[in-house]
């Protein structure tokens, strides 16, 4: 039987990227976590999920996933040369008002459409999925069949915990949850726009709360309603006893006292969480769009010719100018 996935939260392994795994594979017993990776749950603003300095480096890789989203993976294997002349086509579509100039503004819209554009195709692939017939609305009941069919061979055991811990029964009724939320008309039912919300909570300002409580619910292990630091360093980090820390840890921690528990007490609340995951206060793509003018701004105007991105195209695109083979089995028309 083929299944069909709730959703992928980009840049989040949350809960339920678990499932994925899961119903990828068919299989019953779910595959162990690494112990050492780091887990990254801020939602929203996220251009790359690299960092953009790494050791006090500037990582240039940053800056491709932010301009280009998912065709960041395809320019790396361009030669230079036809990396220069795609993005020749790019800046044509960013310059907007064909003044010959790419402003700040310019450049932000663009990078926000690029990282905008993964949400669209997603929800387009998973609406279609869902609903062949394209019928205006699709049912719970419906969802719940497609997705959590497997759970009718399995018995109550199975259901309620496997031996890593996970819950399928929870699983369901978190779906269910935040299916009503996203449910804005009651009817019990979610139409395109409503199962954006559900697929991808974080870009739906209603949605962000119930974001917040599935968080919550995943680190908060003594179910005190709070997340101290010992559970926020546990999501990330399972070193086994002995191990020596990675120095990130140690500058999580730094982090958890310094900006995460704004209060001092010792704890994350439900408002300092979504200020941890969902951040109010600073836009990324205009940081970037300012960060790439500085970067390629050879005459200091605040602006940029086609030229002078051209003559910086490493900073916007890159290239590796490897093997060509199969990584370029994706035919965008640029």
């Amino acid at each position: 039987m083929n299944y069909i996935f709730p959703r992928e939260v980009r840049h989040a392994r949350t809960f339920y990227s678990v499932l994925l795994l899961l119903l990828i594979s068919i299989a019953v017993a779910i595959p162990k976590p690494e112990e050492k990776e780091k887990k990254d749950r801020v939602l929203v603003n996220e251009l790359s999920d690299k960092e953009h300095y790494q050791n006090s480096e500037h990582n240039v890789q940053y800056d491709h996933e932010a301009f280009l989203g998912d065709d960041a993976k395809t320019f790396d294997q361009l030669t230079p040369e036809e990396s220069r002349r795609r993005l020749g086509l790019i800046v044509d579509k960013i310059d907007k008002n064909s003044d010959g100039f790419v402003s700040q503004e310019e450049l932000k819209d663009w990078i926000q459409y690029t990282q905008r554009r993964y949400i669209v195709d997603d929800i387009d692939r998973q609406w279609k999925a869902h609903n062949p017939e394209n019928k205006e609305k699709i049912t719970w009941d419906d969802y719940k069949k497609t997705v959590y069919s497997f759970m009718d061979d399995m018995d109550t055991n199975e259901l309620e915990k496997n031996e890593e811990g996970f819950s399928y029964q929870n699983m369901l009724k978190r779906d269910r949850r935040r299916w009503s939320v996203a449910d804005i008309d009651g009817d019990d039912s979610l139409t395109r726009e409503e199962i954006a919300g559900f697929l991808h909570p974080e870009e739906s300002g209603h949605m962000r709360d119930i974001v917040v409580l599935e968080t919550m619910e995943d680190i908060d292990k003594d179910h005190d309603g709070k997340i101290s630091l010992k559970e926020y360093i546990g999501d990330m980090y399972h070193g086994s006893e002995g191990d020596e820390e990675p120095d990130w840890v140690q500058n999580e921690r730094d982090q958890f006292a310094q900006y995460r528990d704004k209060d001092g007490d010792g704890f994350m609340d439900k408002e300092e969480v979504k200020n941890w995951i969902i951040p109010p206060d600073f836009d990324h793509a205009e940081a970037e769009a300012r960060h790439l003018i500085y970067e390629a701004d050879s005459d200091a105007d605040q602006k940029l010719t086609k030229e002078e991105i051209l003559a910086k195209y490493d900073v916007f695109v890159g290239s590796q100018a490897t093997d060509f083979g199969e990584a370029l089995t994706r035919h965008d028309e640029f």
